[in-house]
C-alpha cells in the first residue's frame, strides 16, 4: 500500500486488527476459492502484496507445502510479526515505489492495494514482471462506485445516516487520490498488461456479524477525519454507532472484483 500518511485506514490503529478480521471473515472464503481454482500446488513460489494480516499468507503456506514459498510484503508489516514462523517469509515492501522482491513467482496475488496506491500502474507492472512464464495474477479491488450505499435498503433515517457517512467517506478517499471505480477496470488492464485467461468474477457480501464488525471498525478509524473535515458531526458518528451496535441496519460492503489472468508462457 502507499505510505500511511495518505492512507485513509492506517493499519498502525488499533482497529486495523478488527478490520483485518472481518475483510478475511467476509473474503478469505472468495479469495480461496479463486486461487484453488488456479491450480495452486505443493512447491508453489507465491507473494501476497499489502498482506495487512496474517489469514491468507498461512493459508498459501499450507497449500504449497514446505517445498514451496510464500512471500508477504507491506508497508507495515506489525500485524504479521507474531506469525513469522507459520511457513512464509515477511518483508517491508512498498509495492508503489520499490522494484519486485524477487521473481519467478507461481501465483502473485493482491487484494485491496492498488486502489489505494498512487503509482498503481507502475505497481500493478511490478507485479506482472515478477511472475515466471505460466504464472497467475490474482488482483482484487473493491468498486465503491458500482454500489454505493452502505444500506442498499435505504427503509428509514438510520439507513439515510449510515449512506450519508458513507458519501462521507468516499469523499475524503477522493481526496487522497483513491480511485472509486477502479474495480471494474481490472479486466482491461490485465489483458492490456499483455495476460492472457484473463477472467473476474464479484463478492457483494451483505448482512452479518462482519459486515457489522467491518463497519464498527472503519468508522472508528475515519472519525476524526470525518469531524475535522466539517463532512460529519460527532453526534452523527456516535447515533450511527448506536444503530449499528442496536442491529438496525443491514450493512452491505462495495463489491469486491476479482480478475485473473495467466502470463504467457
Amino acid at each position: 500500500m502507499a505510505d500511511d500518511s495518505g492512507y485513509l485506514l492506517d493499519n498502525q490503529q488499533a482497529e486495523a486488527g478488527t478490520r483485518f478480521g472481518a475483510l478475511a471473515a467476509l473474503f478469505n472464503p472468495s479469495t480461496f476459492r479463486h486461487i484453488d481454482a488456479l491450480g495452486i500446488a505443493g512447491g508453489w513460489r507465491c507473494w501476497e502484496v499489502g498482506a495487512g494480516g496474517p489469514s491468507v499468507p498461512s493459508w498459501l503456506a499450507a497449500r504449497v507445502g514446505p517445498a514451496g514459498h510464500v512471500l508477504a510484503t507491506d508497508i507495515n508489516v506489525s500485524w504479521m510479526t507474531a506469525a513469522a514462523d507459520a511457513g512464509y517469509e515477511v518483508r517491508r515492501h512498498d509495492v508503489g515505489v520499490e522494484p519486485p522482491p524477487g521473481g519467478g513467482f507461481d501465483l502473485v496475488h493482491a487484494r485491496l492495494v492498488l486502489v489505494h496506491v498512487p503509482q498503481r500502474a507502475a505497481a500493478l507492472a511490478a507485479m506482472i514482471s515478477a511472475l515466471r512464464p505460466g504464472g497467475w495474477l490474482l488482483v482484487e479491488e473493491a468498486d465503491p462506485m458500482m454500489q454505493p450505499l452502505v444500506c442498499p435498503d435505504e427503509s428509514g433515517p438510520a439507513q439515510r445516516l449510515a449512506n450519508k457517512l458513507k458519501r462521507d467517506f468516499r469523499t475524503l478517499m477522493a481526496q487522497r487520490g483513491v480511485d472509486l471505480s477502479y474495480g471494474r477496470t481490472l479486466p482491461r488492464l490485465l489483458r492490456g498488461a499483455g495476460l492472457v485467461d484473463v477472467e473476474a468474477d464479484a463478492s457483494f457480501p451483505m448482512t452479518g456479524a462482519a459486515c457489522t464488525l467491518l463497519e464498527q471498525a472503519t468508522v472508528a478509524q475515519i472519525r476524526d477525519r470525518l469531524v475535522a473535515a466539517g463532512l460529519a458531526t460527532n453526534e452523527e458518528v456516535d447515533r450511527h454507532l448506536d444503530n449499528v451496535a442496536a442491529g438496525f441496519l443491514d450493512l452491505a460492503t462495495s463489491p469486491m472484483i476479482s480478475a485473473w489472468g495467466r502470463k504467457p508462457a
